[in-house]
């Protein structure tokens, strides 16, 4: 059973990535912010295959966060998410290193995405819609 950290200070976010992956049969694990997350992770005794962390968080960004763990749990993969576009995240300095899906999404979406990425699948183009969930570039330049 493959173990993803959900990262996210809005507790809807988390209660409902929690369910959604628990569903589809992926043991879940949870933090309010990263601090909390490095401490999750220090305790928890196996591998955790996934971190999904909010990009925008009190205290430590999710990128700082992806940034801090990957030393202590090497081979993990990292997903974010966010509600602002990139440009926002770009100007404010957050640059992940990975896919980031914005929120909100639907629960598909979230189930298809972190199975992609932790199967190293790429997402088919699919045509742009406003109202639909899109995955952002990496914006690690």
């Amino acid at each position: 059973m493959r173990t993803i950290l959900v990262v996210d200070d809005d507790p809807w976010v988390r209660v409902l990535a929690r369910d959604v992956l628990a569903g589809e049969g992926y043991r879940v694990l949870e933090a309010s912010d990263g601090q909390d997350a490095i401490r999750v992770a220090a305790e928890h005794p196996g591998p955790i295959h996934l971190l999904l962390t909010d990009v925008v968080m009190p205290g430590m960004s999710g990128c700082e966060l992806a940034a801090g763990l990957a030393p202590l749990l090497p081979g993990m993969k990292v997903m974010f998410m966010s509600a602002y576009d990139r440009d926002f995240l770009v100007t404010q300095g957050l640059k992940p290193t990975g896919p980031v899906i914005t929120k909100p999404f639907t629960i598909e979406y979230l189930a298809r995405r972190v199975g992609m990425v932790l199967d190293n699948r790429r997402p088919a183009a699919a045509p742009a819609r406003p109202s639909s969930p899109a995955l952002l570039p990496d914006c690690s330049d």
